[in-house]
């Protein structure tokens, strides 16, 4: 028996709903056709027949590789029936010089997607529907005591995870799963230590109505001294903000009236408050040295769109912080999602890590299966933890590199990052590699 340990944790990005699509892979995967899930859902059953008018302030950035992921399963086509926007470039640019970086394709594809946590859940949701017979949800359901099995070479041959539910109902599962958010009680009851820091950053959402109707088709983002501001588009008229910022700015800009918040949001945007004389000079001698060996390397630098108003009541604001888990797995546990590790949403790679574990887990519990081993064993388990450390912490680090970075306005590291910035935007061959890296 499976057991998917989940609990709704609001943020920006729920990261929870990952243990809701693990739980279709027993219906689609033969390897998996003897298995029992169970999946613990602390909150009520969502689902949405029609999304109402007003967009969630609460997005995720869907790569190419997750809807890949979610289409094996139907949830796709029910994400496609709700509401989501495609984008096809994204502008990243420095606000201490002009320094920039395009991401797009030739062939138009779509980069990525902006799609509400609302509408992922509520398509995970009507997918769990389809497999009722086989997963069984525990809406509601909240554990309050767990009782591990000792390794296998014990005298103690239990294989089994004791799981006490708050209204006394007990469950059995020879493996846990943890996708239940970077405060997961999972971790916390087998022990598995968790590396955290916490940034001197909050970040601000809400939900913008632009000046004027677009293809709205970029997304954008600006690295400020106080950290980076992201503009994703969710239709032609509309799009989300999220702002990443002081604790203290963060307040204000959540106090401020409505005025004086679309003020700040265009200036964060177009000022070139920050710029110096010197940097932009150095930028621009660095800019033409490479249009002249790398022509072809150079890209349109587009205006983000203004904005007209905000929603009201859509601003709200969160505390940012990393976390890795030191271990993703132990006898009989296996962490997922936000539960074994947390980044800054500056790269908008958060769920997509998560959804690569998902991926990566079901690999080698199918490959398990296959050859009948016990899917809690340790042994296939550490293959999953291998793979997946090498990818996240990679991934992790150079985030947190990069907010570091570009947490400044000294010049010799503002200058360090502007040419690094054009070096890199003037290199396709580069550029590729990091799409192909972020698209999985």
């Amino acid at each position: 028996m499976f057991l998917w340990q989940r609990v709704f944790f609001q943020t920006m990005i729920n990261f929870s709903t990952f243990s809701r699509h693990c739980s279709f892979f027993r219906g689609h995967d033969i390897h998996f056709h003897d298995k029992k899930i169970a999946l613990l859902e602390a909150g009520p059953r969502k689902e949405y027949d029609r999304m109402p008018d007003n967009f969630s302030n609460r997005v995720s950035s869907i790569s190419p590789g997750s809807a890949t992921l979610l289409s094996r399963f139907g949830a796709w086509d029910h994400v496609c029936s709700l509401r989501l926007k495609p984008f096809r470039r994204m502008q990243v640019w420095d606000a201490c010089s002009e320094a920039m970086i395009v991401f797009e394709k030739d062939d138009l594809d779509d980069m990525g997607y902006i799609v509400e946590n609302d509408v992922i859940m509520s398509a995970l949701t009507k997918q769990l529907d389809a497999v009722a017979d086989r997963v069984e949800v525990f809406y509601g359901s909240r554990a309050v005591g767990y009782t591990w099995p000792l390794p296998s070479h014990s005298c103690d041959t239990s294989p089994w995870v004791q799981i006490e539910l708050a209204d006394g109902h007990r469950l059995q599962t020879k493996l846990l799963i943890g996708a239940d958010g970077h405060n997961s009680v999972v971790r916390k009851e087998a022990e598995i230590k968790n590396i955290e820091h916490q940034y001197d950053q909050s970040a601000v959402v809400a939900t913008l109505h632009l000046s004027e109707a677009t293809d709205n088709n970029v997304a954008w983002q600006r690295f400020l001294p106080t950290g980076p501001i992201a503009l994703l588009p969710l239709s032609d008229t509309v799009s989300s903000l999220v702002w990443s910022t002081s604790h203290e700015h963060a307040l204000e800009l959540l106090t401020m009236d409505e005025e004086s918040f679309v003020d700040s949001i265009n200036s964060a945007f177009w000022s070139n408050a920050n710029h110096s004389d010197f940097i932009d000079t150095a930028g621009a001698m660095f800019r033409s040295a490479i249009s002249l060996l790398k022509p072809s390397g150079s890209a349109v630098r587009q205006l983000p769109p203004s904005i007209a108003r905000v929603d009201p009541e859509s601003r709200a604001m969160f505390p940012l912080g990393m976390g890795h888990a030191t271990e993703y797995v132990q006898h009989r546990v296996a962490l997922i999602g936000d539960a074994a590790h947390r980044v800054h949403p500056l790269a908008g790679q958060g769920v997509n890590l998560g959804f690569g574990d998902i991926s990566c887990l079901a690999h080698h519990l199918s490959a398990a299966a296959f050859n009948g081993s016990d899917l809690g064993s340790l042994k296939h388990l550490l293959k999953f933890e291998t793979e997946r450390q090498r990818h996240n912490v990679s991934l992790i680090t150079a985030i947190d590199m990069l907010k570091r970075l570009y947490s400044t306005k000294l010049a010799p590291l503002v200058l360090l990052r502007t040419w690094g910035l054009q070096a890199t935007n003037a290199l396709p061959p580069v550029k590729e590699q990091i799409m192909a890296f972020a698209s999985k």
